[in-house]
């Protein structure tokens, strides 16, 4: 029985994930000169983010409200469904006003001035320590649970963990929408795996245990009276909070997407599947006969020991090492990319300063240095750590809603827009919020400690920067438009030559019908402008090739019927940058089936004879 059923279970996932990888677009696509990231892309970077929280949040919320947690951990599911919307109506009014990504930070400045918006990133920082800190902790005790390590060699695992993935981002190497596609899939696979041997192999006592816990708080709300009841409500929701930390990675990507509707499919392709996962696996685990006093760090990896086998829970543990440093290293991007933008709109430039590999390595530093010092102040405990991240979430999710109702009671009112939710609902989730935070914070001092000392110091460092070097007297650097190319080439009859180039090597002759190209980094100064036909579009997504893939998209779109030829230089540059530009190149091979309605060539330009500078680009070779 249970031979067939994985068969064909996996077969099923299997015939799925074909389907998947074979689907064009899949994860981004070019339009207008940009490159955007599907619905799909950024909601698989968040469910990423929120599978980790599968091998933490179950056995802290057993601790403190028992197997009340089963009921809670699934009433919670249904409150961050209901707080997602919410977030989808914030990314359509920050669009509406011309704001892209940021989330709670630029919503509540916004909404509420520097001030609240200090508070926003304060909380956001809290949440990013710790989401690197309860991951690395959490990956360091699945991945080694069935190794004898002592406390000393853990702990430099745990160092290990954190100064490894500094390491990584400072040399600039991050994983991409397709790495995290990759790794979604094997976790899929293995998740499935595990909830399928959960079912087949379910103790004979753990239904009882989850009608239990339902029974408990039913008859504990009908029968202690209304102050009993939210008291219970809110310890209970409180508790389970961690189950779903995360959620507000898809707003803070709201930038990457080509507009709100796509944060709203992502946010129900989560709620389809992290937000029925989560409960269902923290339903089996807490029920099974475990002694959850001994396996709070490792309660997955035991339960799938005891549903499978041991090697089956060394797959399970193995891969929640990767996912939980995987969130690691998101933790390190998505602060660094915080961190820019509050540096960027203050002037702070010290803090900007990039290396050659384009990363943000005083920032890299800066934050491993935090995460370190957290550990060692906490000495690596997961229980801790778990109180402490919860304060800061909260505190987020309250700044969000609190924002929103202002919004909405006094700015809003008479705006026009599509999406639209309830106040009064809106008013009630605040509320709910609100009482969570207030009992974290009167009992988790831990976390209220944290949170309160870096509200404290980003206050009494940000609000001087605020009023000297606020965005109002910055100067907005303006790059050229797609379009203004497209216009220039449109007005030219005849072949079209598209030529790439490099910042700082363009020799642009006043050809009709030849335009340069270059692209820059955000985090550099913008090239100068050569010559009239010289465009400097910056670079999307970090990406320089999905950004030329733009480019060749509206290319090959508004320009159909005509004779368009793109010019690519040859490398001549040092060995090392010749081994990068190798698999650069080997991109560039893939774009003439891509674009079948363009003409390619990687030209060379001979150094000794100057004159051909003067030719027209259909017979001059490009230098990268």
């Amino acid at each position: 029985m249970t031979f067939l059923v994985l068969f064909w279970l996996n077969l099923g996932l299997l015939c799925v994930f074909v389907a998947l990888t074979m689907r064009p677009g899949l994860l981004g696509f070019a339009k207008g000169g940009k490159w955007y990231l599907t619905w799909f892309a950024v909601g698989l970077i968040t469910l990423m983010d929120e599978l980790t929280s599968i091998f933490y949040a179950p056995a802290e919320a057993h601790r403190f409200i028992g197997t009340q947690a089963i009921f809670f951990i699934v009433a919670t599911s249904l409150l961050i469904r209901v707080l997602s919307t919410r977030f989808v109506e914030i990314a359509q009014i920050l669009e509406n006003h011309n704001i892209r990504g940021g989330g709670v930070y630029s919503f509540s400045y916004f909404v509420l001035g520097p001030v609240a918006s200090f508070v926003a990133v304060a909380s956001i920082m809290v949440d990013y320590i710790l989401t690197a800190c309860i991951s690395t902790v959490s990956a360091v005790i699945n991945g080694t649970a069935f190794l004898p390590l002592g406390h000393m060699a853990e702990y430099g695992l745990i160092l290990g963990v954190i100064w490894g993935i500094a390491g990584l981002n400072i040399l600039g190497i991050r994983e991409n929408a397709r790495v995290t596609f990759g790794i979604f899939l094997v976790a899929s696979l293995v998740l499935m795996n595990l909830i399928a041997l959960g079912l087949l192999h379910i103790s004979p006592e753990s239904p009882g245990v989850m009608l239990e816990s339902v029974r408990s708080v039913t008859q504990s709300v009908a029968h202690g009276g209304l102050p009993h009841g939210v008291a219970l409500v809110t310890v209970g929701i409180a508790s389970c909070i961690l189950a779903y930390s995360g959620i507000e990675s898809v707003i803070q990507t709201a930038g990457l997407v080509e507009n709100w509707r796509d944060i709203a499919r992502a946010y129900w392709f989560l709620a389809l599947t992290v937000g029925i996962v989560t409960p269902l696996i923290s339903a089996l685990a807490l029920s099974a006969p475990i002694n959850m006093r001994e396996h709070e760090g490792d309660l997955i990896t035991y339960w799938a020991t005891l549903v499978g086998n041991v090697p089956f829970g060394v797959v399970v543990g193995l891969l929640g090492s990767i996912i939980l440093i995987m969130a690691v290293n998101t933790a390190y991007v998505a602060s660094s990319e915080l961190l820019e933008r509050v540096a960027h709109r203050y002037r702070f430039d010290w803090l900007m300063a990039t290396n050659r590999r384009e990363s943000l390595y005083r920032i890299h530093v800066l934050n491993g240095l935090m995460y370190t010092s957290i550990i060692f102040v906490t000495e690596g405990s997961q229980a801790i750590l778990a109180e402490m991240y919860a304060v800061g979430l909260l505190a987020s999710f309250c700044i969000n809603v609190g924002c929103l109702l202002i919004y909405r009671y006094f700015q809003g009112t008479k705006e026009i827009r599509e999406y639209h939710t309830s106040r009064t609902g809106t008013l009630l989730l605040e509320l709910i919020l609100v009482a969570c935070f207030i009992y974290l914070a009167l009992h988790k001092p831990y976390g209220t400690g944290l949170w309160a000392a870096v509200v404290t110091v980003l206050l009494a460092a940000g609000i001087p920067f605020s009023r000297r070097y606020g965005p109002e007297v910055a100067q907005v650097r303006r790059s050229d438009y797609p379009m203004e190319m497209l216009l220039a080439l449109g007005e030219v009859d005849g072949p079209l030559h598209v030529c790439f180039r490099r910042p700082g090597e363009v020799e642009a002759a006043e050809t009709p019908g030849t335009v340069y190209i270059t692209f820059f980094s955000p985090r550099r100064p913008m090239p100068e402008r050569v010559a009239p036909n010289h465009y400097r579009f910056p670079i999307y997504g970090g990406s320089l090739y999905r950004s030329i893939q733009a480019i060749l998209q509206l290319l090959q779109e508004e320009l159909d019927g005509r004779e368009v030829h793109v010019h690519f230089g040859w490398p001549t540059s040092s060995w090392l940058d010749r081994m990068a530009v190798g698999v650069f190149v080997w991109n560039l091979m893939r774009l003439p089936r891509v674009f079948p309605k363009l003409d390619f060539s990687i030209d060379y330009l001979r150094q000794a004879e100057p004159a051909r500078a003067a030719e027209p680009a259909a017979e001059r070779v490009a230098s990268s």
